[in-house]
């Protein structure tokens, strides 16, 4: 008898000592059976680590928009994945008629369709491990209005995008499609709180405010990120702005399809972010094993603009732009220039590429004004010129 008292009391001891466990949860949005109905069904306030938001296919697009501001962990991050149609169809988020989950309370929500960090509900934070993909995101730009969260129409702004990071560190954004939004992707330093940013595998294209310069298929800025594997298509027809604009510290471009824009590559100053300028990794860029392709009558003749835009020189890159085993085509009938360096202060690391134009050689310049460059091993046109400026 003592001994079996003996037994119960190790048994309720060991029962005590077992850690509680928090479950992760999936979420499953379609039109299947025991699925959410809608988005806007999703919890996005109260989020956990490991928690999954699976949206599947459906024949019509979800016009819905909402914010994530919640943490994962590197162990167990938030991940927002869409479930493929039987041809492989991404499910479509449309900003068209979007309506906002009335749960949620954020701010700049004519800035995005979705938005990652700055909200009142859920409470504010800085997000983390999070991932996006498989999902086509689309249509944040004016003339498209949205129901907010508090019922009321708005207009999206000029610079609204299909997803705007507002702040967010170890953001996946992956095999997602990005269109018809003012900036496909629009990424905030938020004074260095935006960091370890990957974005791969996307189909970024038909971004843009026509007349306007202003708006780009990307435009980041962060302490860390790199862009790998993507294609970026043109933008919208009469859009001026660049496919991929950049101004982050630490930045990676590799094995990437570019097409057009006004500049393929815009790779200028931190403007607004002492600590990116003053980042020890702010003066070194990396963009290897791309294709850039220009076409005739596209935007700037320039193909990279590496520096800075403000104005304020003292906050340009003022480093090296390592450009390596990239392919660059140009069919302008006219003058190609293949870099841009805004100051003396600026080089370039040119080799190991192909930079080919099908107009003679002597169309083909590789440096603007100003600037140092290096060119090793390049397999360039016959004829061409150190510049077409004076």
């Amino acid at each position: 008898m003592a001994l079996g008292r003996l037994a119960m009391t190790t048994l309720a001891l060991s029962v005590c000592l077992i850690p509680s466990v928090s479950f992760a949860t999936d979420y499953e949005v379609g039109s299947g059976p025991g699925m959410l109905s809608t988005i806007s069904s999703v919890p996005w306030e109260s989020l956990l680590p490991g928690d999954r938001v699976l949206i599947h296919w459906r024949d019509s697009p979800y016009q819905e928009k909402w914010v994530i501001c919640r943490r994962g962990t590197a162990e167990a991050p938030i991940v927002v994945s869409g479930v493929p149609g039987p041809a492989g169809e991404l499910p479509v988020i449309d900003g068209s008629g979007a309506v906002t989950r009335q749960a949620l309370n954020y701010w700049n929500e004519s800035r995005g369709v979705l938005k990652i960090g700055g909200a009142s509900i859920p409470s504010d934070t800085l997000p983390a491990h999070i991932v996006i993909e498989d999902l086509e995101i689309r249509s944040g730009r004016p003339p498209f209005t949205f129901s907010n969260a508090f019922g009321n129409t708005e207009t999206y702004a000029n610079n609204a995008a299909s997803i705007y990071v507002e702040k967010a560190e170890h953001l996946v954004i992956r095999n997602c499609i990005l269109r018809d939004s003012g900036n496909g992707l629009f990424i905030g330093a938020f004074d260095g709180d935006t960091a370890n940013i990957l974005i791969e595998h996307n189909w970024i294209h038909d971004n843009g405010i026509v007349g306007s310069y202003y708006q780009h298929n990307t435009y980041t800025a962060a302490i860390g990120i790199t862009y790998q594997f993507n294609r970026f298509g043109a933008l919208r027809e009469g859009c001026g702005g660049n496919n991929l604009k950049d101004r982050s510290a630490g930045l990676v471009v590799r094995s990437n399809w570019i097409e057009d824009g006004n500049r393929q590559l815009d790779l200028v100053d931190a403007e607004d972010s002492e600590v990116l300028v003053n980042h020890p990794d702010y003066s070194e860029t990396f963009v290897y094993g791309n294709v850039l392709i220009e076409s005739d009558g596209e935007g700037n003749s320039q193909i990279v603009h590496y520096g800075g835009d403000s104005g304020t020189l003292d906050d340009y890159r003022k480093g090296t732009l390592y450009f390596h085993n990239n392919t660059v085509v140009s069919t302008r009938s006219g003058n190609t220039t293949l870099m841009r360096l805004s100051t003396n202060d600026e080089s370039a690391d040119v080799r190991n590429n192909i930079l080919y134009t099908t107009a003679d050689g002597t169309r083909l310049a590789m440096v603007g004004e100003s600037g140092v460059m290096d060119l090793r091993r390049n397999w360039i046109r016959d004829g061409w010129v150190t510049s077409h400026s004076s």
